[in-house]
């Protein structure tokens, strides 16, 4: 196992699929710029000498990175040392990277152990024919061209400043690194999809390298009883006790796939699942065959200290609980794949997600970008398949599909295609082509005119659209996935750079009242499904958030919290 102490984020990075034995690799590393890309030719693979130093997972603009600078960097190089533990002799060896912004090629004792493009998702790369009896030398650069316009940024600024709604960069690696042993073949991938009305989960493991010998088996548990077994690497389990995952009782199971040859075990494998369904019944969507308003908060994934990294692990767990003691069951995770563990505690906290991606900072108009950006999503999908909080997948924010309208279409497809148990709206905002649910954005001030905006809608009309004339509407269940993002930063110190929405309240008591009739004329509408506030906490100059970027409540959250639950109008006519 991993030792705690000294090494940052040491737990378990992949929740989903676990092993016994891993190897963390955060911590200290030697690190170097390289804006004129001249590492190689230095010789660096090969030596891995480099005179700066960094903490890993933290990108090097960040303050626990230890070097904090904020400037482009287009090319930076990390270096260090592992030894493996004696007992892995003979075992093959996993490297793995959870995130690095943006393309990652990789070196092992001078040799090329191979390369990932994609800042969002994680890779495996074996080293076993690359490693040393003794000290190893690993050695990774990072390339990572924010104004290129060919790679998806999210919310990172593409000035020298953060402004706006744009942020502070983040290059390089950003999620752990970690070692891992398995046995000559192992389990490489599993997909699980929940039947609750038949008292079972269906189970595909993908094995590598796999031979006639081979024989896997599922052992699936409630808490320390044993629910379900079952003897095959695709499979139906069927399970003694059924009880569904919910907002009020997030129930996992636990699963372990232990896979055997004539020899004995070579691999074994721990995870788990929740039992929920996620259907669509306009003008509702339903958690478990019930109506269930979509209360979500945007949150885009930000940290004072960390940027995209989270310091600790509990830091995850904070940040939903405090949506949820606002009165939210659920966010928006906004441009920005967040990593694995959050997701966990999602599952865990009866949280509901909807997934997107970073897609802003490409050319749309640009065939790469498109064919890098589907490339990546697939993994995204692949990646957080098997998340009961997952409801809904949403690839684009804002999209402008008058000038492709076929490309979003086709990111639609694709995401149906990957995963048909969820809703998918093909771009968050602005004009629809196809998608599954249907939404819009106001940052209308005015509750009287923002109410206003949806009165057709409440009498059987037309919805408010963003952008008429691309696909209208017909039918979908509808939210307001962007409301809000009312100002509120007294005695904060972000002088004229600070950003919100509108006009600013005059008081605490004006922002409640304000932000109270907003979100009531959304609860109250008798056909809509849910909402979306911005945002849930402040980021740099962003100061429209709930909390603070440090994460202090700025109102009572009892206050916030009596609002956003009361009981919305879908939610009433089903009783």
């Amino acid at each position: 196992m991993a030792r705690r102490g000294a090494i940052p984020r040491a737990e378990h990075p992949r929740p989903q699929r676990v092993r016994e034995d891993w190897l963390c690799l955060n911590g200290p590393w030697r690190f170097a710029e390289d804006a004129g890309r001249n590492g190689e030719a230095l010789g660096w693979p090969r030596t891995g000498r480099l005179t700066g130093k960094i903490t890993v997972p933290f990108a090097p603009e960040s303050r626990l990175s230890g070097v904090g600078r904020r400037d482009f960097m287009p090319c930076v190089w990390y270096a260090r040392s592992f030894t493996l533990p004696p007992a892995w002799k003979g075992r093959r060896i996993l490297l793995h990277f959870g995130a690095v912004d943006y393309e990652a090629t990789v070196w092992v004792n001078g040799r090329p152990a191979g390369f990932h493009r994609g800042g969002y998702t994680p890779f495996a790369l074996e080293i076993t024919g690359l490693l040393e009896p003794g000290p190893n030398l690993l050695v990774v650069r990072a390339v990572d061209d924010n104004r290129g316009g060919l790679q998806p940024c999210g919310k990172q600024s593409a000035s020298y400043d953060s402004r706006g709604c744009h942020y502070t960069r983040v290059t390089g690696i950003w999620q752990s690194v970690w070692l891992e042993p398995v046995g000559r073949s192992y389990v490489k991938s599993l997909r699980m999809v929940g039947d609750p009305a038949g008292g079972r989960i269906h189970l595909q493991a993908e094995i590598d390298s796999p031979h006639p010998n081979l024989t896997l088996a599922v052992e699936v548990r409630a808490g320390r009883r044993v629910v379900g077994r079952a003897p095959a690497a695709e499979c139906a389990v069927g399970l003694d006790y059924v009880r569904r995952w919910d907002l009020d009782d997030p129930f996992l199971y636990g699963v372990q796939l232990t896979l055997r040859d004539g020899a004995g075990v070579v691999d074994r494998l721990g995870s788990y699942f929740g039992l929920r369904t996620v259907t669509l019944a306009p003008p509702a969507i339903l958690l478990n065959e019930r109506p269930v308003f979509q209360r979500l908060v945007l949150d885009q994934g930000y940290y004072p200290a960390g940027l995209y990294t989270a310091p600790r692990d509990a830091d995850l767990k904070r940040d939903i609980v405090a949506a949820q003691r606002l009165g939210f069951n659920g966010a928006r995770l906004h441009q920005k794949v967040f990593e694995p563990r959050f997701l966990y505690w999602a599952d865990r906290l009866g949280y509901l997600i909807w997934g997107e991606f970073g897609d802003w900072g490409m050319d749309r108009d640009s065939g790469e970008a498109m064919r890098r950006m589907a490339a990546e999503w697939v993994q995204v999908i692949q990646r957080d398949f098997n998340h009961p909080c997952i409801v809904g997948w949403c690839p684009f924010n804002e999209g402008r599909p008058w000038r492709d309208p076929q490309m979003q279409r086709d990111l639609y497809r694709l995401t149906k295609a990957l995963d048909p148990t969820r809703a998918v709206i093909d771009s968050s905002g602005y004009p629809h082509t196809r998608t599954d649910v249907y939404d819009c954005h106001s940052y209308e001030q005015d509750p009287r005119k923002f109410k206003a905006l949806f009165a057709d809608f409440a009498a059987g009309g037309e919805p408010f659209y963003n952008r008429p004339g691309q696909v209208p509407f017909a039918g979908q269940p509808f939210f307001v996935s962007e409301y809000g993002g009312i100002w509120w930063n007294p005695g904060q110190s972000r002088g004229d750079a600070a950003w919100g929405y509108g006009d600013r309240p005059r008081s605490r008591a004006e922002f409640i009242q304000r932000y109270g009739r907003l979100t009531t004329a959304l609860l109250k509408h008798p056909r809509m499904c849910g909402f979306c506030y911005t945002q849930l906490y402040d980021i740099e100059q962003e100061v429209n958030g709930l909390m603070t970027y440090e994460r202090k409540m700025k109102f009572d959250p009892a206050v916030i919290a009596a609002i956003n639950t009361q009981v919305a109008a879908i939610e009433k006519a089903a009783r």
